[in-house]
């Protein structure tokens, strides 16, 4: 249970930015501040760097990833050969329920507020979650399990990158590339709903590369 608190903790915290990108993640140190062992810090530590949040340095310890870390660009690569297939699977295959969850998910997306004084500078978990609903219901036309499963996979590895590409790139118009999106899709033009949704992913993967 403490553990579970500890690594809790610490994950929200790197998601909130407040470990910065690179910074050093010294046991040490989140033991005191937690008020626990070594022990139980290592072994948030681990599951931290399973969700691909933290890296174990060899002779180094534990670390956030860096906004150079070439996973983030493997990520969106991956995304960007994945989702516009299920996309145009989706929009192929969709019924009716289907353009129904996509309406209510970008309606839900549209009236949750991206910021809340109290989660710091970060997008909010709310939004999050609907941001995630609404890519999500986008992809479910496809009904194939495997490739939602995939999806699903590749969508909380980018998760941390996400956050830091908004972050890094205030002036980015998402409401716009999701009404976009909803537009193209639910007319069934599934050349438009892919190009938008590529240069979407593009943007994410872009955020981290320039200079702020």
């Amino acid at each position: 249970m403490l553990s579970e608190q500890v690594y809790t903790h610490l994950r929200d915290a790197i998601m909130r930015g407040d470990h910065a990108p690179g910074a050093a993640l010294k046991p040490q140190d989140l033991a005191k501040e937690q008020g626990v062992s070594l022990a139980v810090v290592r072994e948030a530590l681990v599951r931290v760097v399973g969700d691909g949040l933290a890296d174990r340095l060899p002779n180094r310890g534990f670390a956030v990833p860096a906004y150079s870390d070439r996973r983030w660009q493997e990520i969106a690569e991956a995304r960007r050969t994945i989702e516009p297939v299920l996309l145009r699977m989706s929009v192929e295959r969709g019924d009716v329920d289907w353009e129904a969850r996509v309406r209510a998910a970008h309606h839900r997306l549209s009236r949750t507020p991206a910021y809340t004084p109290e989660e710091g500078e970060y997008y909010s978990e709310a939004w999050s979650e609907a941001h995630r609903l609404f890519h999500r219901s986008l992809m479910e036309g496809c009904g194939n399990r495997v490739l939602l499963e995939t999806f699903d996979r590749l969508w909380t590895a980018s998760e941390l990158a996400r956050r830091w590409s908004t972050h890094r790139n205030p002036g980015r118009d998402g409401v716009e590339e999701h009404r976009r999106l909803e537009e193209a899709a639910l007319a069934r033009d599934a050349d438009t709903a892919v190009r938008v949704l590529v240069r979407h992913l593009t943007l994410t993967a872009e955020g981290l590369t320039g200079e702020t």
